[in-house]
């Protein structure tokens, strides 16, 4: 809720100053935009590599390949729950019985029911996926993985090729590790499925390391599988139930006090202000009346802009397989709402964003519903909701949306630092968790038009920053590090982000091994990022 200087905050001219937002939110942003893409699905936008394998700068003259580490996102899914489906089929309902559909909007509502029929189902019969349902990954999601396994290969295929027939006399690891959530984990079994395929030889390599234990501390343990790692690859949500830390000299004590000033942040007050801003714009209004009227008669749209009419999630459904061997029962939970126009038009956007991840499973096309302007308005705000609650946000607040990320930054750098020091134990470490990790670690590390924050007294607008959901963290988003040594013992390290070759932080320009070159001397990249060796 709004406090009463919040409100006035909101009020005061600090809102979005989107005047020019229509024309100019979609337009070429560099590095981190849209690339003329013209879908606006931001961090629902399926995965696509950045750059062509062929086009990749070689090692240098004396180094050969040595470690590959990464970090991905899991691939497309559905839904995350019966949220925005359920809202919005509702309202269609309403206005159904109300007899104010137009001829575009009597076809919203049986796609709405596709939508939620494979959301229901999702999952049920592939193999993999053992809970069907909400958040599974699509089809899509399955084919981003395996895919993103195949080009690992390809582009180190020497190294594997070396280590798979040394596999016996010289055994080293592939470690594998996810966030213990099930997508996150289906991504990892996918993309090792498809590694074990190419390079059978591999398999007895793969490694789950144990989870850390005991926690929570004080408490009774809670077991994790083998190859979970809560506090590296789900740092923003630790609980006390299963994570909590209260022994400062424990080394995970640091990642889980900064966990919890995330999910402190996450009830800031001006987090509130900032949120209730992107929507209370006039443009917003705008732009979801664009919707609207489309779909239904003015006089039901003008009931929703005057608060007449609102609609959540309420409600049960379900929903049984076409082999009527499985059925799925859920209910909403009434806390997503649509209050005016602004939050109807944001709402169908969210089932435009996330109809293309799910083409096999539900074969609906949401662009009818979400014409180009209104699709880019409202991939601006998506992109301004998550600017501020995860990515680099407001200037005054400092590092808190992305300090917790520092666990994943040290474990890629201890990667290296056993490398450097001549222990070849791990020939690949790759880690499998969620837009909330990728988009902290992408702050943490600095990465071009990703860290520009805004100020209090700004908004974050398209033309006054350059971060881009879709560049930052689409479907199966990736941070990969090759590692490659020379024969004396010189380690360098080249960073690919969504497999585009891809810069360290400007301040570290000095460690790179040559100039325009996309390798950095490990020693100077450590020292520039303030790491310390364990």
């Amino acid at each position: 809720m709004l406090t009463k200087s919040n409100l006035a905050f909101v009020q005061t001219g600090l809102l979005l100053s989107l005047s020019c937002l229509l024309s100019a939110c979609g337009g070429s942003d560099g590095d981190g935009g849209s690339g003329g893409s013209h879908t606006y699905y931001q961090t629902k936008t399926p995965y696509a590599p950045q750059q062509d394998i062929t086009t990749y700068e070689v090692p240098p003259s004396g180094f050969s390949p040595v470690y590959t580490g990464m970090i991905a996102r899991h691939g497309s899914r559905g839904l995350s729950s019966l949220k925005y489906d359920l809202a919005v089929y509702n309202m269609w309902k309403k206005a159904s019985d109300d007899g104010a559909l137009t001829t575009l909007g009597a076809q919203l509502g049986p796609d709405v029911l596709k939508i939620m029929k494979a959301n229901f189902l999702l999952g049920y019969g592939v193999n993999g996926i053992t809970t069907p349902g909400y958040g599974n990954e699509t089809q899509l999601g399955i084919t981003e993985h395996t895919q993103l396994a195949q080009r690992l290969l390809t582009r180190q295929s020497a190294l594997f090729e070396s280590v798979a027939s040394s596999a016996t006399s010289n055994p080293r690891q592939i470690v594998v590790v996810t966030s213990g959530v099930d997508r996150a984990v289906d991504s990892g079994a996918f993309f090792v499925k498809s590694m074990l395929a190419a390079k059978p030889t591999l398999s007895s390599l793969v490694s789950y390391p144990p989870a850390p234990s005991p926690y929570p501390e004080g408490g009774t343990a809670v077991a994790q599988p083998d190859g979970t790692n809560r506090f590296l690859l789900y740092f923003h949500k630790l609980v006390a139930k299963t994570d909590k830390v209260s022994n400062a000299s424990n080394p995970l004590y640091t990642t889980y006090q900064d966990s919890q000033a995330f999910q402190t942040w996450l009830s800031d007050s001006d987090l509130a202000a900032k949120q209730a801003a992107i929507l209370a714009d006039s443009a917003a209004q705008t732009a979801g009346r664009a919707v609207l009227e489309r779909l239904f008669t003015k006089a039901f749209v003008d009931k929703i802009a005057a608060g007449t009419y609102s609609f959540t999630n309420t409600g049960s459904m379900t929903f049984t397989s076409d082999d009527s061997k499985f059925t799925n029962t859920l209910s909403g939970d009434g806390k997503t709402g649509i209050t005016g126009l602004a939050s109807a038009g944001s709402l169908i956007y969210e089932l435009y964003a996330i109809a293309p991840a799910m083409k096999t499973e539900a074969n609906v096309d949401f662009t009818a519903y979400m014409p180009e302007d209104q699709a880019r308005y409202f991939a601006y705000t998506q992109d301004a909701s998550d600017f501020y609650k995860m990515g680099p946000s407001i200037t005054e607040k400092g590092s808190v949306t992305w300090k917790m990320a520092q666990i994943l930054e040290d474990d890629f750098f201890n990667e290296v630092d056993a490398i450097a020091n001549g222990k070849l134990t791990n020939v690949a470490k790759l880690r499998f968790a969620h837009a909330e990790i990728v988009i902290p670690f992408a702050s943490k590390m600095g990465l071009k038009n990703v860290l520009q924050q805004q100020s209090l007294s700004t908004m974050y607008t398209y033309d006054n920053n350059p971060w881009r959901g879709e560049y930052v963290s689409p479907m199966a988003a990736n941070m990969q590090w090759d590692v490659v040594r020379s024969s004396t013992g010189t380690v360098l390290v080249k960073m690919l982000y969504n497999e585009k070759e891809t810069d360290f932080k400007a301040a570290c320009d000095n460690a790179r091994y040559a100039i325009g070159s996309h390798y950095y001397d490990y020693t100077k990249l450590k020292t520039c990022y303030g790491h310390v060796s364990n």
